[in-house]
C-alpha cells in the first residue's frame, strides 16, 4: 500500500488544518475515517472472496484428480476380473475335457474288457482260512457283570 511516514502525515494535517479550517476539520477527519474504512473493508471482502474462489478451484481441482483416480481403479479391477473370468473359463474346459478324454479312455477300456466267465466258488481258494483250534477271542457283554 502506500507508505506514509509521521512527517508526512504532519505535513497532511497542517495542510488540512489550514485549508478545512478548525471549525470543519474534524468532520472532514470523520469522513474520511469513514471513507477509509469502507475502502479497506470493501478490499478486505474483496480478498475473501479471491481467496474463497481460489480454495473452491483446488477442491474442484481435487475432486477431478480423485474421480479420475477412482475411474482409473475401477477399469484396473474390471480387467483383472475379466482376466481373471477367462483364465477360470479356460481352465474349467481344459479340465472338462481331461474329464471327457479319460472318461472315454475308461470306457473303452472296459469294452474292450472280455467279462469273466463265471465259475464255481474253489473252498481253497476263495474262503477265508479257519483255525479251530485257536480259542475265541473273549466277548465283551454289555450286560454281564463282573
Amino acid at each position: 500500500m502506500i507508505e506514509i511516514s509521521f512527517g508526512k502525515l504532519l505535513l497532511l494535517a497542517v495542510v488540512a488544518l489550514i485549508v478545512l479550517g478548525p471549525e470543519r476539520l474534524p468532520h472532514a477527519a470523520r469522513t474520511a475515517g469513514l471513507l477509509l474504512r469502507r475502502m479497506r473493508s470493501g478490499w478486505d471482502n474483496v480478498r475473501a472472496e479471491v481467496e474463497r474462489e481460489i480454495q473452491a478451484e483446488e477442491i474442484k481441482r481435487t475432486l477431478r484428480e480423485t474421480a479420475e483416480s477412482a475411474r482409473a481403479t475401477r477399469d484396473s479391477v474390471r480387467d483383472d476380473i475379466r482376466a481373471t473370468h477367462t483364465s477360470v473359463r479356460e481352465d474349467f474346459r481344459t479340465a472338462s475335457e481331461d474329464v471327457r478324454q479319460t472318461g472315454d479312455r475308461v470306457r473303452d477300456t472296459f469294452s474292450d474288457a472280455k467279462p469273466a466267465e463265471p465259475r464255481e466258488p474253489d473252498p481253497e481258494r476263495d474262503m477265508l482260512p479257519l483255525n479251530h483250534a485257536d480259542p475265541a477271542p473273549p466277548r465283551n457283554d454289555p450286560n454281564e457283570r463282573s
